[in-house]
């Protein structure tokens, strides 16, 4: 891809490669000895954490502050939990020597310092923003889960990577969490705002392997017969499952479609064109999306001919903070019938006596 933005975009493609790398290291150790405490630590949020969360996070912090040290880091782990727990430290810093070089931290410190880099607020005008491991419940099972980088300037996506370690890039749809690679090739998508969306296989031997244009098949989509969904359905409780299902109904698209507990693997199955829709309400108006589980990661649907909204029309603004507190759900489909399905959502929060879902 030619672009303003091929250093950065190497710059994280290779971060990812080694990301995925440590997430399949982490899972396989974790597995082999399960007394290993790789799976003990509980977040406050009650999502589990694991090696992998805290030593990819690091790694994309190390790698691309040294790349671009003027730019801001936002990531979803702090290293609290590492402090209080040194045998999780220790395992997360012998991850980190096996599959990227002991030399990238100088010690336990170092590696704490980096991951809580990306907990405090920047005032730089370009900021990265990670998802270590989107899906880790999932993650936990072998079963999908993505790696989230994305670039944001001034509040707007910029670049986005993600690797899908267990997702093909030649799946059909439709695809579900246990619904893996039987290649174990996995795949990376890219995109830059403006220059188009890519697939390439994740774990390949050759760095030379030549990405794949994805077309922009949501601009062929102009009724909602063309209309197929992603979502998450009976396995999450913050959104309101009667309204995505009466949804698709009224639209008289078949429900669940592909059915994936993580938001970028969502993003990234519609950026495949498996699935073009998808709609998320969540139960009280006080809930909000996390900014590493969207952001770059709608670039990718964006660049396919996609549209993203909240339930209410506004486009999403990543230039909030941490949790995307301007917005209130999301709303995606092809340009040509966005307006339909966002009209069908406000129509059936209505029916179903969601008013102060509306508000």
């Amino acid at each position: 891809m030619d672009s303003p933005y091929r250093p950065e975009l190497e710059a994280a493609i290779g971060a990812v490669q080694t990301a995925a790398h440590i997430s399949r290291v982490a899972l396989a150790t974790a597995q082999k000895d399960a007394a290993a405490g790789s799976f003990d630590v509980v977040k406050d949020d009650l999502s589990p954490v694991t090696v992998a969360d805290f030593a990819i996070q690091a790694l994309l912090a190390r790698v691309l502050h040294g790349a671009f040290p003027h730019d801001g880091f936002v990531g979803e782990e702090s290293a609290d939990e590492l402090r209080q727990s040194p045998a999780l430290l220790s395992r997360v810093l012998a991850t980190i020597a096996e599959c990227a070089g002991a030399s990238l931290f100088r010690d336990a410190d170092d590696l704490c310092a980096a991951i809580d880099s990306c907990t405090t607020a920047s005032n730089s005008a370009r900021t990265w923003v990670f998802d270590p491991i989107d899906g880790t419940k999932t993650f936990i099972r072998g079963e999908q889960y993505a790696i989230n980088v994305a670039l944001l300037e001034d509040g707007e996506q910029i670049l986005s990577v993600v690797g899908c370690p267990l997702l093909s890039a030649d799946a059909t749809a439709p695809i579900f969490d246990a619904s893996v690679d039987p290649t174990g090739a996995g795949c990376m998508l890219f995109a830059v705002r403006g220059h188009g969306a890519y697939v390439r296989p994740l774990l390949v031997e050759t760095a030379e392997v030549q990405p794949r244009r994805l077309p922009r098949h949501a601009d062929n989509v102009t009724s909602p017969d063309g209309l197929r969904s992603v979502t998450c359905w009976a396995l999450l409780d913050s959104g309101v499952d009667t309204v995505h299902k009466a949804v698709a109904e009224q639209l008289g698209v078949p429900f669940p479609g592909c059915d994936l507990l993580g938001w970028v693997p969502r993003w990234a199955v519609m950026a495949l064109g498996l699935a073009n829709m998808t709609v998320w309400v969540y139960k009280t108006r006080d809930r909000h999306a996390k900014i590493w589980d969207h952001a770059g990661a709608m670039l990718l649907f964006e660049e396919v001919g996609g549209i993203v909204t909240d339930v209410h029309g506004k486009p999403i603004d990543l230039a909030s903070g941490r949790k995307l507190e301007v917005n209130f759900g999301f709303v995606a489909a092809p340009k040509a019938v966005h307006h339909l399905v966002l009209r069908t959502v406000l129509d059936t929060l209505k029916v179903q006596g969601r008013d102060e879902l509306l508000s």
